[in-house]
């Protein structure tokens, strides 16, 4: 530990290999910023199966190292909100708040980079490898689309939101792989849901959900869904059609009998999350087109360079919008506050216990101030 630095702060970490071991630590927090540094109080963040999908591939795709922790251990990436408690870069005040990736943790060092007046960067050495949606600071006085009293909301499903457009948005660049049909494994998942939103909107085809016999009554209340089936009755479905299957479930059981069953009518599956974590992984030399794992960052960078950022802004914004709007129907927001509410949120979610139409904020803070986000 520096000599500026105190151990005010908290971070909680988990065991790579045995993500049931979790804890929290005191950690330090510095008191003198280095040039370009900036010292962010995390006020409060959301958790969802899809931070457990960062676990699954945080060695294959980095998410450990996004947040140095000790040997063994590591920090989760979330998305939540951050205030400026200290800068020591000229272009960013303090008291501003912004939305990003942040530990779950009290506090945050960033070294502030290409700052402009709607985002910056952090450029801290472990954290230079990765795409830089990865490291952006999104600054709220200047982002079109942030509404205080949707804070909540905006955490939650920003993140799955775009992973979605960019999934809906490379099926229809395709031609919808000529298929009649979109399955979509794990269709409880808040992924999944607003992909199923983006997929109804387009009208190509079947949207079906696969979920689990507890949850298939609210799969099959969503709008968005044609049908909803539950895992054990997949051989059901009709299979003498084109099919594209998005698994959000990593349940490689799930995935092999939906290839099997489709056989050479699977003209593109991919791998989006890892709900069901503890499951096997898909075999290879499955029947139809190989499952692929989907990563975001290339069809952002894709789309960047050919739409240019105003209009990708432009048309994610108007589909957001849309689909913030129907989650007013189900999503239910589950607020905590202190190290009980965030854990207790981590093993709910890991343990598969969280219920669908449930989303989790937390902060590590322990407050009951503004009630009224949502």
């Amino acid at each position: 530990m520096s000599a500026a630095a105190t151990t005010d702060g908290v971070d909680f970490v988990v065991k790579r290999d045995d993500w049931r071991q979790c804890r929290f630590i005191p950690a330090a927090v510095e008191s003198e910023l280095q040039p370009g540094q900036v010292l962010f109080r995390v006020d409060r963040f959301a958790f969802t199966s899809n931070n457990v999908s960062y676990a699954l591939a945080g060695d294959m795709l980095g998410y450990w190292r996004f947040f140095p922790a000790a040997e063994g251990w590591g920090r989760l990436p979330v998305m939540g909100f951050g205030d400026v408690i200290r800068s020591n870069h000229p272009a960013v005040p303090e008291g501003e708040r912004v939305f990003g990736f942040f530990p779950m943790s009290t506090h945050l060092v960033v070294q502030a980079d290409r700052v402009s007046p709607q985002q910056f960067v952090d450029a801290s050495p472990h954290r230079g490898e990765f795409a830089p949606v990865y490291r952006q600071y999104a600054r709220v006085s200047a982002d079109p689309l942030y509404e205080a009293r949707h804070e909540d909301r905006y955490m939650l499903l920003w993140g799955l939101f775009l992973t979605s457009f960019l999934v809906d948005d490379l099926i229809a660049e395709n031609g919808f792989f000529g298929a009649q049909s979109f399955v979509l494994a794990s269709a409880s998942s808040k992924t999944a849901i607003a992909l199923a939103f983006l997929l109804s909107e387009r009208s190509r085809g079947r949207v079906i959900g696969l979920t689990s016999a507890r949850n298939l009554s609210f799969v099959d209340g969503l709008k968005c869904y044609d049908q909803a089936v539950a895992y054990d009755d997949l051989k059901a479905l009709p299979a003498a059609a084109p099919v594209v299957i998005v698994d959000m479930s990593g349940d490689g059981e799930v995935v092999s009998a939906l290839h099997h069953h489709f056989a050479d009518n699977v003209r593109y599956s991919c791998t989006v999350g890892a709900t069901h974590w503890e499951s096997s992984r898909p075999g290879s030399g499955l029947p139809g087109a190989p499952p692929t794992f989907f990563f975001a960052p290339a069809q952002l960078q894709k789309r960047i360079q050919e739409w240019g950022p105003d209009e990708l802004r432009e048309r994610l914004g108007a589909a957001w919008l849309r689909f913030r709007e129907s989650t007013d129907e189900w999503l239910h927001i589950a607020r905590g506050y202190g190290q009980a509410a965030v854990e207790r949120a981590y093993r709910d979610t890991l343990e598969g216990r969280s219920k669908p139409n449930e989303g989790h904020v937390v902060s590590l803070w322990e407050r009951e101030d503004e009630a009224t986000a949502g």
